[in-house]
C-alpha cells in the first residue's frame, strides 16, 4: 500500500499532499491551534445551529438546501434546474462562503479553491441529478457510486488539470458531511427504536466487525484498514468507512477500498435478500428486519425492504404481514439501530487509535501523555457527537410521530440534503485523486475479509430476525 500511496502518477500525489497538508495546517493563538478538524467541526455545527434557529422562529432552510426533484425525461429535469437556479446559485455561495473562510483560516489560496470547487459542485449538480431520474435505482446509479466511478474513470483515462487539485478537498468534505450525519442520528431514536431492536443492531456490529477485522489481520492487512473494512461491514457502509478512516487516520486508497466492497456487496444484496425472504416465506416485518441487519447501505436497504413490501403488495395475502412493515422494520435496524454506531465506532477507534496504535507503531512504549492523545484525536468526531447531541435535545420535546411529522421534514430533511452533497464532494474528489493501480494493489485480501463478514452478517441477521427476535417483528407486521 505504502508504494502506490507514493508512486501515483502526476496529479494524484499533489491531491495527497495537499490533504495532508491541510489536516497539519494550522493557526496558533493562546494555545489552541486551529486544524481542518476544528474547522469542519464548526461549519457543520454552524449549518445545525442555522437550521435550528430557522425552524424555531417558524422558518427553513429547506429553499437553501436544494436537490434535483424526481424526473423520468431530461426536458423535465431541465426545466426543474432552471426553476430553482436560484436555489442552487445561493446553495453554491453558501459552501463558498463557508468552505472558502475555512481555506483562509488555514492561509491556503481562496481563489485556488473556488475556481476548483466550482467545477466540483457543478459535477456534483449533475451526478445528483441522474441520481433523481426515476429508473436509476433499476441500473444502480446511486450517486455516492456514480460520484465515485467517474472520479476513478476521469483520472485513471485522462489526466485532470493540476488547479483543479485545489478543490479536491477529500477529508474536509466528508469531516463536514459527518458532522452534519450527526443531525440525523438523535441518540433519542435509540429510544424510539425499542431495545429489540437496539439489542439486535448491537449484536450485529459487534460480531461482524470483529469478524471482519480479525480475518483482515490474519490476512496480513494494516489495523487502520482492517478497522475501516470493519466498521463499513458492521455499520452504515460507505459513510460509516469514512468516518472511520478519518477516526483512525487511514490511507485514502484504504478508504476507497472499503467503499468499493460495500457498494458492491450492497448492490447484491439488494437482489439476494428479497428474494431469499421471499423463498423462505418469512412475513414482511421479519424480511424487512433481516434486510436492515444484513445491508451495507441504507439507499440499497431501503430498495429491498421496498422490493419486498412490493411483493407482500402483490401476492394476495401469500406474504405474512403488512407491505409497509419491511420498511418499518428496516427502517429500526438499519437507519436507527446500527446506524448510531458510526458515532460509537468512530470515539471508541480514534481513541484506540491514538493511544496504542500510534505509539506502538512510532515505537514509543509510554503511556501517551493525555495532551498527546488530544491533539491526535479527530475533532470531527466531537462534532458528530454534539450535533447528535443537540438534536436529541430537540426530539426530547417531541413525540416520535410529532418529530416524523415536523421536525424531520422543516429540520432534519434539509440538513441530510446538505450531507448528500458534501459525501458527493467527497465521493468524486476521491475518484479523482485515487489510481486504479492503488485499489488493485490491495490484493484479494480485503475482499476474502469482507466478505467473512458478510457471510456471518446473513447468517446472524436471518437467526436474529426469524427466530430470536422474531415475535417481536411479526408484532410490529401485525401493528402495521
Amino acid at each position: 500500500m505504502s508504494d502506490t500511496h507514493h508512486t501515483a502518477p502526476a496529479g494524484a500525489a499533489p491531491a495527497n499532499q495537499q490533504g495532508t497538508q491541510s489536516a497539519q495546517t494550522t493557526t496558533k493563538g493562546s494555545g489552541f491551534s486551529l486544524t481542518e478538524d476544528w474547522l469542519a467541526a464548526g461549519v457543520g455545527l454552524l449549518v445545525i445551529v442555522i437550521a435550528w434557529a430557522l425552524f424555531a422562529s417558524g422558518g427553513s432552510i429547506k429553499w437553501l438546501a436544494v436537490a434535483p426533484a424526481k424526473w423520468s425525461g431530461v426536458g423535465q429535469a431541465a426545466q426543474d434546474f432552471v426553476r430553482h437556479l436560484p436555489n442552487y446559485v445561493a446553495l453554491f455561495a453558501g459552501f463558498a462562503l463557508l468552505f472558502g473562510a475555512s481555506i483562509a483560516l488555514l492561509k491556503q489560496r481562496v481563489g485556488a479553491f473556488l475556481a476548483a470547487f466550482l467545477v466540483v459542485f457543478v459535477a456534483s449538480a449533475l451526478i445528483l441529478t441522474l441520481g433523481a431520474w426515476v429508473d436509476a435505482s433499476k441500473y444502480n446509479l446511486e450517486p455516492p457510486l456514480v460520484a465515485l466511478v467517474l472520479g476513478l474513470l476521469v483520472s485513471n483515462v485522462f489526466t485532470p488539470p493540476e488547479w483543479l487539485n485545489a478543490g479536491l478537498r477529500v477529508e474536509f468534505y466528508i469531516k463536514v458531511g459527518i458532522v452534519l450525519l450527526g443531525a440525523t442520528l438523535p441518540f433519542t431514536l435509540l429510544v424510539w427504536a425499542g431495545p429489540v431492536a437496539v439489542a439486535q443492531a448491537s449484536i450485529v456490529s459487534l460480531v461482524t466487525f470483529f469478524v471482519i477485522f480479525l480475518a483482515a489481520r490474519a490476512f496480513g492487512l494494516d489495523r487502520r484498514f482492517a478497522a475501516v473494512l470493519g466498521v463499513g461491514g458492521a455499520v452504515c457502509g460507505v459513510s460509516a468507512a469514512i468516518a472511520i478512516a478519518g477516526a483512525v487516520r487511514a490511507k485514502r486508497e484504504q478508504a476507497s477500498v472499503a467503499i468499493t466492497l460495500v457498494v458492491l456487496w450492497a448492490i447484491v444484496m439488494i437482489f439476494v435478500l428479497p428474494f431469499a425472504s421471499r423463498s423462505l416465506g418469512l412475513p414482511t416485518a421479519i424480511a424487512g428486519a433481516w434486510i436492515g441487519t444484513s445491508e451495507f447501505a441504507d439507499a440499497a436497504g431501503i430498495a429491498a425492504a421496498q422490493a419486498y413490501g412490493d411483493f407482500a403488495r402483490h401476492a394476495g395475502g401469500a406474504i405474512a404481514g403488512a407491505p409497509d412493515a419491511s420498511l418499518q422494520a428496516f427502517t429500526l435496524m438499519k437507519v436507527v439501530g446500527r446506524d448510531i454506531w458510526i458515532g460509537i465506532w468512530a470515539f471508541v477507534l480514534a481513541i484506540v487509535a491514538t493511544t496504542r496504535w500510534d505509539a506502538q507503531e512510532s515505537g514509543v512504549t509510554a503511556r501517551a501523555q493525555a495532551g498527546e492523545i488530544w491533539a491526535r484525536f479527530p475533532k470531527f468526531v466531537i462534532g458528530f457527537v454534539i450535533a447528535s447531541a443537540l438534536v436529541t435535545w430537540i426530539a426530547s420535546h417531541y413525540s416520535l410521530a410529532d418529530y416524523r411529522k415536523v421536525v424531520t421534514p422543516e429540520f432534519v430533511a434539509p440538513i441530510t440534503v446538505l450531507r448528500t452533497w458534501a459525501f458527493t464532494f467527497c465521493f468524486l474528489s476521491i475518484g479523482l485523486t485515487t489510481r486504479f493501480r492503488s485499489l488493485t494493489a490491495t490484493g484479494l485480501k480485503p475482499f476474502l475479509a469482507f466478505t467473512a463478514g458478510v457471510v456471518v452478517n446473513i447468517a446472524i441477521g436471518y437467526a436474529l430476525s426469524a427466530h430470536v427476535f422474531a415475535s417481536y417483528w411479526n408484532s410490529l407486521g401485525q401493528g402495521s
